[in-house]
């Protein structure tokens, strides 16, 4: 992968639109290894009502080398240099992933979506970019949907301005998660809060997935978010 790279250097983002003119928008990053059909199909459990409003777009993560992952090339926002996930990042490749998705916001709020009716998404290394992308762009979106994710001390250091937390946070968290540990996550949590973010908190019986009884949260959250 280049070292610096722009949405036009992406294959096509899965788009899903409402039954009716969207009025609202869901940018969803998928995790190491995925694609953008990941989450698409999530789409029917979420229960929108049938005149929801809402556009979901599902970008694709470049493809590069991974190093944890024996250099072995896939779908990455950005590289992972070891199983410690937190201790040495990817500012880099984090940041570049983080304007990509400024772009597919501007490109909604240029399609005529305005940026509180945004929520931008993502599981696991999309959940980072999302929150890292949430705190370091001048727009104020309708929320953060972070999911098996965490944001460690390293991103935060290398924030050349004051965060910016005025975009409400939705994060949910397997406690037997063997990828991004309990621990890790949690303390992302406690860091977000002191930054000022507005988080809600939510942890399930699970390892690294989704489970219904959260796909019931995130939808809830949605609807409060984008439709009521």
């Amino acid at each position: 992968m280049n070292s610096t790279y722009t949405l036009a250097d992406l294959e096509p983002s899965i788009i899903v639109e409402p039954p009716q003119a969207a009025k609202a928008a869901v940018i969803w990053l998928h995790g190491l290894g995925a694609d953008g059909h990941d989450f698409a199909g999530l789409l029917p459990q979420l229960g929108l009502p049938n005149n929801h409003a809402i556009r979901f777009i599902f970008p694709n993560a470049p493809v590069q080398a991974v190093t944890v992952n024996g250099g072995m090339q896939m779908r990455s926002w950005y590289d992972i240099y070891s199983m410690s996930i937190a201790e040495k990042m990817d500012l880099h490749s984090i940041e570049q992933s983080s304007l990509v998705l400024e772009e597919l916001v501007q490109e909604q709020v240029d399609n005529g979506i305005s940026a509180d009716k945004i929520v931008i998404a993502g599981f696991s290394q999309g959940g980072l970019i999302a929150l890292n992308m949430a705190l370091t762009s001048d727009y104020t979106l309708a929320g953060v949907l972070a999911l098996s994710t965490y944001y460690p001390q390293a991103c935060i250091d290398s924030l050349e301005r004051p965060a910016k937390c005025g975009s409400p946070i939705f994060m949910a968290h397997g406690e037997y998660d063997p990828v991004v540990p309990f621990a890790v996550a949690q303390s992302s949590v406690d860091r977000l809060k002191l930054l000022g973010c507005e988080v809600e908190w939510h942890c399930y019986p699970m390892e690294h997935q989704v489970c219904m009884p959260e796909v019931e949260a995130i939808s809830e959250w949605l609807k409060k978010q984008l439709v009521t």
